[in-house]
């Protein structure tokens, strides 16, 4: 017999709310599922520290010494975490952000210490997190710009793609396992292939930030690498009000050979999320930046939402949008519930 023929004495034919009635219910038909491989932690780490200082700004969050940047690593290792992705801070900028592609920066440095703790008693084939280094050059210059600047302040494109591969060179023989460009640079994926596969680096792979919008929810991230920005990255960065020009990124980060590609902001861009992802034969990242994660410590601290709910559903909410990774400052307490 047909559903549409069955007629209850109610007069209700469908109950969806049957599939909704007990906690075993919900959690065998949930359509989407987080698990602690899904997840990036981004870290910080800056020259010079001999403690750790929390970020204001970010509460829960800190800049880390190398030190202690390689306990923080163990511990995504051990709760089963995706990756991990490296933030350097240095304690000397120029113009040039020398030190982002210096084989002693404090980026390599703690590339290497990384590398070194994700592998100490790694059995055979055992997965650990995979290591992925931010490939730009925003921490390391002294007018806090994503590239080098001309005589008249403005970013050089193509000067940059030149930093940028040294960068990615620097980094891979650093141990790292990803290189992830951030800049929103025309090319990068491209240029950054080219240095690495003739640096012997084939097997290094690129997360390309691909639709990486001019946004607000920015801010707490400068506190964190000590940004020295003057002015804005609206010449770069795409304008929040486009959506089709985002795809249009994605398709030529694709084209240029990028293993992954990514839409940062993911909050206030699942709709792009959605569209890159539904287009994208290769797996689809989405950062859940700073003010993201700010603006729900804030609520969640002063009692306007259940923070621990507001973090789930909001994660969850990006996995249900089409990514596969998602950078998430709450990865190791997401893997902590969900494990």
């Amino acid at each position: 017999m047909r559903e549409k023929d069955i007629v209850s004495s109610s007069g209700i034919v469908y109950r969806p709310r049957r599939l909704r009635a007990t906690p075993g219910m919900r959690r065998l038909v949930a359509e989407t599922r987080l698990h602690p491989a899904d997840l990036v932690l981004p870290l910080f780490v800056k020259e010079g520290l001999t403690e750790p200082v929390p970020l204001a700004s970010m509460p829960g969050q800190v800049q880390h010494t190398e030190e202690s940047l390689v306990e923080a690593v163990r511990a995504a290792r051990d709760a089963g975490l995706g990756g991990v992705m490296l933030f350097g801070i240095p304690t000397v900028k120029d113009g040039h952000g020398s030190q982002a592609d210096a084989p002693d920066g404090i980026l390599q440095r703690a590339l290497r210490a990384s590398r070194a703790a994700l592998d100490e008693g790694l059995a055979p084939g055992a997965p650990t997190p995979v290591l992925m280094a931010d490939t730009c050059l925003d921490e390391f210059t002294d007018h806090g710009h994503c590239g080098v600047l001309t005589s008249t302040g403005a970013v050089d494109n193509d000067a940059t793609l030149i930093r940028y591969a040294s960068m990615a060179v620097a980094q891979a023989k650093a141990g790292a396992d990803v290189i992830s460009p951030s800049g929103m640079m025309d090319g990068q994926v491209a240029m950054i292939r080219d240095g690495l596969d003739d640096a012997g680096f084939a097997d290094t792979s690129i997360l390309a930030y691909s639709a990486k919008y001019a946004s607000a929810y920015y801010g707490p991230f400068r506190e964190a690498v000590d940004s020295e920005l003057q002015g804005d990255r609206k010449t770069y960065q795409m304008d929040p009000a486009n959506g089709r020009e985002g795809l249009r990124e994605a398709d030529l980060d694709l084209a240029e050979g990028a293993d992954l590609v990514m839409v940062k902001p993911a909050g206030s861009y699942l709709d792009v999320l959605r569209a890159v992802a539904d287009r994208s034969d290769v797996p689809v990242a989405a950062y859940q930046v700073s003010g993201e994660y700010a603006m729900i410590e804030a609520a969640g601290a002063n009692g306007w939402i259940d923070r621990d709910r507001a973090v789930l559903e909001s994660v969850t909410s990006i996995k249900r949008a089409g990514a596969d990774v998602i950078l998430t400052y709450w990865a190791l307490e997401i893997a902590e519930w969900i494990k």
